[in-house]
């Protein structure tokens, strides 16, 4: 796989690339594919309800969520393309989440996009973009724990259970993995 792009800051630039796809920022016009991804039922059960409803909800999602990490911290969750024409089949990226002392790696994917290997791709890209353009030297991953699609494409990128958590006090326990990269 192809080393992520060198412009990770470019608008409309990848930030990664791998064979098969285009890692690149979210921008306002993705709101209708966040509205489709967000609304997905796997995304309700695994992920959570983000509160977005309609295309407003969509672009506040954006700008409030993955623009602003942009902004603070060079990196966010990234919409996932297929080469060449790069339309939105999911998202993939880097998250800083209160309760985490480490940078979470997250992904999910819209329904016919799934079971293709993208998610483990996009992640592996991922992970190369943390090490190489941000400097982590480690990374973890929290998954519900029923989503044993998640927890096997996290096993097969070499992380391991750790422990279960809670984000919050009020948030529903989660399986955290991690690893060195």
């Amino acid at each position: 796989m192809a080393s992520p792009s060198t412009r990770p800051d470019a608008a409309g630039e990848p930030v990664a690339e791998t064979p098969r796809l285009l890692l690149r920022r979210l921008d306002e016009g993705d709101a209708p594919f966040i509205l489709e991804l967000l609304t997905d039922p796997d995304w309700l059960r695994y992920i959570g309800d983000k509160g977005v409803r309609n295309l407003d909800d969509a672009r506040r999602y954006i700008v409030e969520g993955p623009v602003a990490m942009y902004a603070r911290h060079g990196f966010g969750l990234f919409v996932v393309g297929r080469k060449p024409s790069g339309a939105p089949m999911g998202l993939c990226g880097l998250i800083r989440r209160d309760g985490l002392d480490d940078v979470d790696v997250g992904y999910a994917f819209l329904p016919r996009f799934r079971g293709c290997g993208y998610a483990e791709e996009s992640a592996a890209a991922m992970l190369r973009f943390a090490r190489e353009r941000v400097g982590l030297g480690r990374i973890v991953a929290i998954t519900n724990p029923e989503n044993e699609r998640s927890i096997r494409v996290l096993e097969r990128l070499g992380f391991a259970y750790e422990r279960m958590i809670r984000l919050t006090p009020e948030s529903r326990e989660v399986k955290l993995f991690g690893r060195n990269i």
